[in-house]
């Protein structure tokens, strides 16, 4: 029996789909070899973030594209490089990083489409592959090192990037971390462990480390939790890939919320956006489809609006 009453279903609409010219049809990359059987994809997308004029910002992995989406759903190309982007996040002074599977955290020029090396490194040893990212109000970068690790192999790390440079691992032994994000006050550090089908809630110490870290939140079914988001009421928004749904609980783990997908079982990450920041837009990785739904609490305000 359960210990909470069921949650709120929310129902999902198309926003936008990638448009047929954009979809590479019949080939294969290295990325789709490993992660689709060998199958070929045309698209896989991800690691939407709004900049300040309401354009969406979204990723396509295997295609090494990023791509910006118009408030009405117009598609441009830009940035398409040799990388394997994942997870984007938009500075708050406009700068916009990447953490790119194959090069570590990337830097993309919105202006010109280039993109440089800004993170390949913990001291001198490469990184595993770099998935999702998520700044702090004074700057600091929080990104997760997945690679190929999971249950067979708790490696997975998560790092601390301060402004100056200086790099902090804050745990090594996770399976699969993929979505991060803080709360509201910015002392605790949630992880979506995908292979684990696990959130774990870690705590920041005034001395810039962590301890006693456990589980927040287990997922049944499908291939795990993926991106998140969080809510200003400090609501964990998980997207739960492979399961079709999108999941809020509150801060005490009550799951409060189901946004149902429309399109595809492949829910990937998910952001804020809309005049009042309670829209909540998805990237369905499946279909191409990014699907977006309305809330009652507004989403919690990013970094990157920050003055």
């Amino acid at each position: 029996m359960s210990l909470y009453p069921p949650p709120q279903i929310v129902e999902t609409e198309v926003f936008a789909e990638v448009p047929e010219k954009f979809r590479k049809q019949g080939v294969r990359s290295p990325w789709s070899i490993a992660n689709n059987k060998g199958e070929t994809i045309d698209c896989f997308i991800e690691g939407p973030s709004f900049d300040r004029d309401g354009n969406l910002y979204i990723v396509d992995i295997p295609w090494g594209r990023v791509f910006k989406v118009s408030p009405s759903g117009d598609f441009d190309v830009v940035a398409e490089y040799d990388g394997e982007p994942n997870g984007l996040k938009i500075h708050k002074d406009g700068r916009i990083f990447i953490a790119d599977y194959k090069n570590g955290v990337m830097q993309l020029d919105p202006k010109t489409g280039a993109v440089t090396s800004h993170c390949d490194r913990y001291r001198v040893e490469g990184l595993k592959g770099v998935n999702d990212l998520v700044f702090a109000s004074n700057g600091d970068m929080y990104f997760t090192d997945q690679g190929l690790t999971g249950l067979h192999d708790p490696t997975g790390r998560v790092f601390r990037l301060r402004p100056d440079g200086h790099m902090d691992m804050l745990v090594s032994n996770g399976p699969s971390p993929n979505g991060i994000v803080l709360d509201p006050s910015e002392t605790w550090l949630y992880v979506a462990m995908t292979r684990a089908n696990a959130v774990w809630r870690m705590p920041l110490l005034p001395d810039g480390g962590t301890t006693k870290v456990g589980a927040f939140v287990h997922l049944m079914g499908g291939s795990g939790p993926d991106g998140m988001a969080m809510d200003s009421e400090g609501n964990l928004v998980v997207c739960h890939a492979g399961g079709g749904s999108v999941w809020i609980f509150s801060p005490i783990g009550e799951p409060l919320y189901r946004i149902k997908s429309c399109r595809g079982n492949f829910p990937t990450n998910i952001a804020y956006g809309g005049p009042e920041n309670r829209t909540v837009f998805i990237t369905e990785s499946d279909t191409g489809t990014i699907l977006r739904a309305e809330l009652p609490v507004p989403g919690r305000t990013m970094f990157s609006h920050i003055d």
